[in-house]
């Protein structure tokens, strides 16, 4: 029944194109919804439009030479106006789609000053945005590092869309990413920060009261810092956790879990496409189902200082391992440098999220404190550092995993049978286990042999340039334009490429552009 109703919901809320008419260039009057991560030369931002007597929802694209924009004006300006193009190959990132799922069907890109006008008609939620807008801003006029600043942003505020590639390529190289993402690990910091100062105030007989009072401000929070996915999936899981515990009843994992993803899908069952949504309910289920038996082999944990370190590393291996098969399938990379990196940096998490949390509220008060924002910029440097070694170790970290769904399948049924394994290794569960790991590398020699045995030649268009692919086995050639950014290309073309048609060679040559025809391997090759 309720599989037929998320069918239902999922076709009544999926985008449909209106019918839209406009021109390519056009004057349009726009208001700001998201800011979005800003590329080299643009600022992006999710805005509804208004074109002519038509209003629709676009991403849309700022010179940084303009200044920012807010949630306190209308705006208006001469704008080139497209669709975002489908990809041209099924191993391409499809970010028409990407966008339909966020029911935006165009990009704007502002092409000419911009007229603004005070706006009158501000939402409850417009008003909060504003004011995490003005606490980023204030956050950039302290006196601390530009990296301590950013990091500020995003480890509380889930503003990243300004921080610089190598500290984001150190985090996912590290596995740490999940550290800078707010997620479930600060909700509940935060939460358990708010609700001990609530205990040491209220008697014991409210503290219920302290509950609610908590969980009241938690959602304050999640409103402030613009209703990320990751933050409303953490809210609820927590809220519907304690709702337990305040109706007397015994609480339950996976009840709690099915509950917040029923109450997700209702509002918006496009979630369930989302990277976010899969990882996040993978790592909860993969605690639930592998955290106590490898717990077990651990010595009794009698102080504090023994359930924090065994408890560090049974949760993290358990995520870790519940999450990688879409890890690899959708990234198709895995840093084995991530396991140590999370057992050093996880424990040390709570004392960074709780000075970051009072960072952020001085400065939002407009209270600023030398000596304070000194020790924190030691302390964010010391960090990063320490999360730069972990991710040098280039060696440990291997890109371009080839990963199809049927191998996902098979690997989450690996992980299923590990549990088997881990709290009995008898000899029946060890024979489940190796038939299972064998079935999956049957299945992976299949495809590498279909994959090897494949010959294609393929021209991919990237910006303004185009690039030559050959494939022959397990080997491509990839011929680009000399004056064309090798290090986009690698990630956006030969990456994907590679994972897709499991390569595991390549070679990469430039071209002047006026070479019209090459030869590779005997066979010539019209550019044109």
């Amino acid at each position: 029944m309720f599989f037929g109703v998320g069918i239902i919901l999922h076709f009544f809320n999926s985008f449909a194109s209106g019918n839209v008419s406009i021109y390519k260039n056009e004057t349009i009057v726009f208001k700001i919804a998201k800011k979005l991560n800003s590329s080299e030369k643009n600022r992006k931002y999710e805005g509804v439009i208004q074109a002519g007597n038509q209003t629709f929802n676009a991403v849309i694209y700022i010179p940084k030479s303009e200044k920012e924009l807010d949630f306190l004006h209308y705006y208006q300006a001469q704008a080139y106006i497209s669709k975002p193009k489908p990809p041209q190959y099924d191993f391409q990132f499809d970010y028409s789609k990407y966008l339909l799922r966020k029911n935006i069907e165009y990009q704007c890109y502002i092409n000419n000053e911009i007229a603004e006008a005070k706006r009158k008609d501000l939402s409850f939620t417009e008003k909060f945005s504003q004011k995490r807008l003005e606490v980023l801003q204030r956050i950039d006029e302290t006196g601390i590092s530009s990296k301590s600043k950013e990091f500020l942003k995003g480890i509380i505020l889930a503003d990243r869309t300004e921080m610089d590639v190598q500290t984001v390529q150190d985090f996912n190289r590290s596995g740490l990413i999940h550290f800078l993402a707010i997620s479930g690990t600060h909700i509940v910091i935060i939460f358990g920060l708010f609700y001990l100062l609530l205990i040491k105030i209220l008697p014991l007989k409210f503290r219920k009261y302290a509950i609610i009072s908590s969980l009241i401000f938690i959602w304050l929070f999640i409103v402030f810092i613009g209703f990320g996915s990751s933050v409303v999936r953490s809210g609820l899981m927590l809220s519907i956790y304690f709702v337990y515990v305040l109706l007397q009843r015994k609480p339950d994992l996976l009840h709690s879990l099915s509950l917040s993803a029923f109450i997700i899908l209702i509002f918006d069952n496009q979630q369930l496409f989302d990277v976010g949504f899969q990882l996040s309910f993978c790592a909860v289920l993969g605690i639930y189902w592998l955290n106590q038996p490898i717990l077990n082999y651990f010595p009794i944990q009698d102080n504090w200082l023994k359930k924090l370190i065994f408890n560090t590393i049974s949760i993290s291996v358990s995520a870790q391992l519940a999450t990688l098969p879409l890890v690899l399938y959708y990234f198709h990379q895995f840093s084995f440098i991530s396991i140590i990196a999370n057992f050093f940096i996880v424990p040390f998490s709570e004392a960074i999220i709780v000075f970051s949390f009072l960072m952020t509220i001085f400065i939002a008060f407009h209270l600023d404190f030398h000596l304070m924002n000194v020790a924190y910029d030691f302390v964010i440097k010391i960090l990063l550092t320490v999360i730069h070694w972990f991710a040098d170790f280039s060696h440990l970290f291997i890109e371009n995993i080839p990963m199809n769904l049927i191998e996902v399948f098979a690997l989450f049924l690996i992980i299923y049978f590990l549990r088997f394994f881990i709290l009995k290794p008898k000899l029946k569960n060890v024979t489940i286990v190796m038939t299972a790991v064998f079935a999956f590398y049957a299945l992976r020699i299949g495809f590498n042999f279909y994959e090897n045995n494949r010959e294609e030649i393929l021209f991919h268009d990237f910006s303004k340039t185009q690039v030559l692919s050959v494939k022959k086995g397990n080997n491509a050639f990839f011929l680009i334009e000399e004056d064309s950014d090798q290090r986009k290309m690698i990630q956006f073309i030969v990456n994907p490429y590679c994972s897709s048609r499991r390569i595991s060679n390549y070679q990469i040559k430039a071209f002047p552009k006026h070479v019209k025809k090459v030869v590779y391997k005997g066979n010539i090759y019209d550019l044109n």
